[in-house]
């Protein structure tokens, strides 16, 4: 005769059973390191795919929905990045980048072509929080693994997604103005690209900073994180009032620009924001103001390949993975700058030196 066994025990046991294999399941996931340094697998409810759920055989077929490869001297090298990263990969035989040029509709209809072409595995770059949602959507449904970064989107219909932590690079720059101002003063901050989910929570990491000081903002503008367009802003914000304490800027393009201003007008440069571009740290070396650049790589066009490659190869992947490195000191600067390459390149990178020089040599 078999024994019954209580329900109560029967539920305790299957826990039991259960609990190691789940703890196992999740430590089989890729480490974030694994995928890009500083990458960390985000703690608390974090999902990870099932282990062989998109394998398949190589001769993969990737592709990439880029919001805007030219959109700015970044997401060009973003660009390079990921087509360098996939060139490094033997099982990929085509890398497929369409450029939405910043154009919600466009990119809509770049990841359905993408569906159509059946490819292996789509990365998405997202215009705006909701432009990617729907055909991401259908994109999942037809069983292709979506691998999202460079901004966040409101449907959670992708595989995993590498973000660079917005808010805490906004912050990073926002607790370096309120501690060199000591918590007062008027500042002027430079955003991105309007609408842009990068923009809206970089922006959003600096009210977090500024929260309980008593600086207040003389002036916010946009300058698309291009150089050009932050020049005038810069130029129009000076004309109309010099004095200020401090500027958050959203992109090193745009600091450069700020910085040009001040030296064309022969007047002291405020305390700035900045990031790591080479360009940057050039003026940084040279003028000597006070900055702190906040990481934001491009070699995330590289690791969003090394994640779609991870999952045809059937591993395990973490639905979520954050960025959020502390800010480079000048002397950090130092050691990245390259006098020998143009100021259009962005660290960390994963270019080899011969593709740093290609792209970035100083003709």
């Amino acid at each position: 005769m078999i024994a019954k066994i209580p329900l109560a025990v029967a539920g305790l046991l299957t826990a039991m059973l259960l609990a190691p294999v789940a703890s196992s399941y999740a430590a089989d996931a890729v480490a974030g390191s694994d995928i890009k340094p500083g990458l960390t697998a985000r703690t608390g409810d974090n999902p990870v795919t099932e282990a062989g759920k998109f394998k398949k055989p190589c001769g993969w077929v990737i592709g990439m929905s880029d919001f805007g490869v030219n959109a700015n001297t970044w997401t060009v090298q973003v660009a390079h990045e990921a087509k360098a990263a996939a060139d490094r990969e033997k099982c990929i035989k085509k890398f497929v980048l369409l450029d939405a040029n910043l154009d919600q509709n466009k990119q809509v209809s770049d990841i359905d072509d993408l569906i159509a072409q059946h490819v292996d595995a789509i990365i998405v770059q997202p215009v705006t929080p909701t432009s990617a949602d729907a055909a991401m959507e259908r994109a999942v449904a037809a069983g292709i693994p979506v691998i999202l970064h460079t901004g966040r989107v409101k449907t959670d219909a992708y595989t995993t997604e590498i973000q660079g932590g917005a808010e805490h690079f906004g912050k990073v720059m926002g607790d370096f103005i309120v501690k060199t101002l000591g918590g007062k003063g008027n500042i002027w901050v430079l955003r991105g690209y309007p609408g842009h989910p990068e923009d809206i929570n970089r922006y959003n990491g600096l009210v977090q900073a500024l929260k309980g000081s008593d600086i207040k903002i003389a002036a916010e503008e946009y300058g698309y994180w291009q150089y050009d367009k932050a020049k005038k802003v810069c130029e129009t914000l000076y004309l109309s009032n010099p004095n200020v304490d401090a500027i958050w800027s959203s992109g090193a393009d745009m600091t450069r620009a700020c910085v040009d201003v001040f030296k064309q007008f022969g007047t002291p440069i405020p305390p700035i924001s900045g990031e790591g571009n080479n360009g940057f740290f050039g003026l940084w070396i040279k003028e000597g103001f006070k900055s702190i650049a906040p990481e934001y790589g491009p070699d995330q066009g590289a690791a969003g390949i090394v994640a779609a490659v991870d999952l045809l190869e059937g591993k395990s992947l973490y639905k979520h993975y954050d960025y959020n490195p502390d800010g480079w000191d000048l002397d950090k600067a130092k050691k990245y700058y390259r006098d020998d390459l143009s100021a259009n390149v962005w660290w960390p990178s994963q270019l080899s030196e011969e593709q740093l020089k290609q792209f970035y040599g100083k003709k």
